[in-house]
């Protein structure tokens, strides 16, 4: 089963209402986690948050709200994406992302990215700037240099705690163990985080971005659902969602695209979609964001914890990593 932290219906009435939820990796988060890398995490999200929040405040659309919010979170080292992300088995990183437009059905994804800054813009590009979808590879990094953004050595990515991750994983498979965690159990820290964001402007447009740097110890060359419109990434006129976890299982379900369709087919809410969609596929997987036409957000897990933030236009702002979730105010005066 999963455990859900919202469902704001009584804020998703009016017309100029807005919207955004950010993940930051669900899985296997210990609540013994140290202070200074729990504050760590939610003054990440709330970063994210603020900075979707002001676009979405000023008539900004939820496309650009959700790139705005997700590069935030790339830039963050406490995340498995853009810099912090985690390593392949050959010690390397190979970064991917996608976004998608509800009221468009516009998407452009890119992986395979080694030395772009932020993924997540990249992939915005190409929905805007080519007539095709998804770039890999060396067509992933020509079409960066094409269009001029920001590049990085290898070296940007790398963070101290995942590079020590990685080199024990990869003693252990020299060892003969295995170098990834069993699929029952994933774990946020190493291996399957993700960040992503969905959001509603105030003219009811939906839209979705989702990065990540895949999991540790990966083969070079692995494309997990992060990319793959429809299975951890997807938008329509009706609803947003974005995925994290074990990549491998919501390609198998299609879980994105799941939870829209039966919101759309089945005329579920949002959060009995996303649970149904999850607990169809095993929601011991994973997690996602998602939020409707209306306004209404939601946040699913079968996992212990999930990185997550939720904001919206009656001045709502709240972070959480296992159930329960705290004012962002109390961060800023320090009560938590």
């Amino acid at each position: 089963s999963t455990q859900s932290t919202w469902g704001c219906n009584d804020c998703a009435s009016k017309m100029d209402h807005f919207c955004l939820v950010v993940h930051g990796g669900a899985g296997a988060i210990s609540r013994n986690m140290p202070e200074v890398k729990r504050r760590h995490v939610y003054a990440g999200l709330t970063r994210a948050l603020q900075t979707g929040v002001e676009m979405l405040k000023e008539g900004g659309s939820s496309l650009a709200a959700v790139e705005a919010a997700v590069r935030v979170l790339e830039d963050d080292a406490a995340f498995n994406a853009g810099k912090g992300a985690v390593l392949t088995d050959a010690g390397t990183f190979e970064l991917e992302a996608a976004v998608m437009d509800g009221s468009t059905l516009g998407c452009g994804s890119v992986t395979g990215c080694k030395t772009v800054k932020n993924p997540i813009s990249l992939a915005k590009l190409v929905m805007e700037k080519t007539p095709h979808i998804m770039f890999s590879g060396d067509g992933a990094e020509q079409f960066a240099t094409d269009m001029g953004v920001e590049r990085v050595d290898q070296d940007y990515f790398r963070d101290e705690a995942r590079f020590l991750q990685w080199f024990d994983a990869r003693k252990k498979a020299i060892d003969g163990q295995s170098a990834l965690p069993p699929p029952d159990i994933p774990s946020a820290d190493s291996s399957l985080g993700t960040v992503g964001a969905v959001a509603r402007d105030m003219k009811g447009r939906v839209a979705v971005a989702t990065s990540t740097g895949g999991r540790q110890m990966k083969k070079v060359g692995r494309i997990g659902d992060t990319p793959l419109i429809g299975a951890g990434t997807y938008a329509n006129a009706m609803c947003a969602v974005s995925c994290t976890g074990q990549g491998e299982e919501f390609i198998r379900y299609a879980v994105a695209h799941d939870v829209c369709a039966r919101v759309r087919y089945q005329d579920l809410p949002i959060v009995d979609a996303a649970k149904a969609a999850l607990n169809d596929m095993g929601s011991h997987y994973g997690g996602l964001i998602a939020v409707d036409a209306e306004g209404t957000p939601c946040a699913e897990f079968g996992s212990s914890g999930m990185y997550r933030g939720i904001a919206d236009s009656n001045g709502l702002m709240k972070v959480g990593i296992w159930e329960e979730m705290i004012d962002c105010s109390a961060l800023v005066d320090g009560s938590i």
